[in-house]
């Protein structure tokens, strides 16, 4: 059986669509959920699926403990579902092409620092795109600069809000991630 860990920041909702995804399979699980936000809706979600959830500090993302509590593990694959800190380039090093993320954008469009949510949304909107979508892809030392793993679009109506795009993003992250997760691992036997 193949071990996800999920970094999550936020309300979880990927996070928990990918637990619930595995739950039950042969292929793999979601051993541990990791968040920097003690507040976050995400440790209830995981609570509720009993994933053991481990809760860190900004300033702790970076020292060794967090790395050797991951090592613990040994996970086959780490997964960033709404992760909004710069990943440790200590965690990539120990594990390479073993950590992914999704983006809320068609990468290379909207990405970098500061790219996230409705930040994103909001400028596909401002700038009349006529489509946006999800980018997973490997994370390296940049944000949003890794090897693009997969992509799948959705067409914007010059009357989306960011509000509505949010929603249209949401279903193809809800839609593909955790089969992508699946594919990845498969892969990786």
């Amino acid at each position: 059986m193949k071990k996800i860990v999920v970094f999550a920041s936020g309300s979880g909702t990927n996070a928990e669509n990918i637990i619930k995804y595995f739950q039950g399979t042969a292929l793999a699980e979601v051993v541990s959920v990791f968040t920097n936000n003690a507040n976050a809706k995400v440790i209830d979600r995981a609570k509720n699926n009993n994933v053991p959830c481990v809760i860190f500090t900004k300033s702790e993302l970076n020292e060794s403990e967090l790395l050797q509590k991951i090592n613990d593990i040994q996970p086959d694959l780490i997964v960033l579902a709404g992760f909004l800190l710069k990943f440790p380039d200590a965690i990539i090093e120990a594990y390479p092409d073993k950590v992914i993320n999704i983006h809320p954008a068609l990468l290379p469009k909207y990405g970098g620092k500061g790219m996230y949510g409705m930040h994103v949304h909001k400028a596909v909107v401002e700038n009349r795109e006529k489509e946006t979508g999800i980018t997973i892809h490997y994370v390296n030392e940049h944000y949003d600069e890794g090897a693009i793993i997969f992509q799948k679009q959705v067409t914007v109506l010059g009357t989306d809000s960011p509000e509505v795009v949010a929603e249209k993003i949401h279903e193809l992250e809800q839609k593909y991630f955790p089969g992508v997760v699946a594919d990845l691992l498969k892969a990786k036997s």
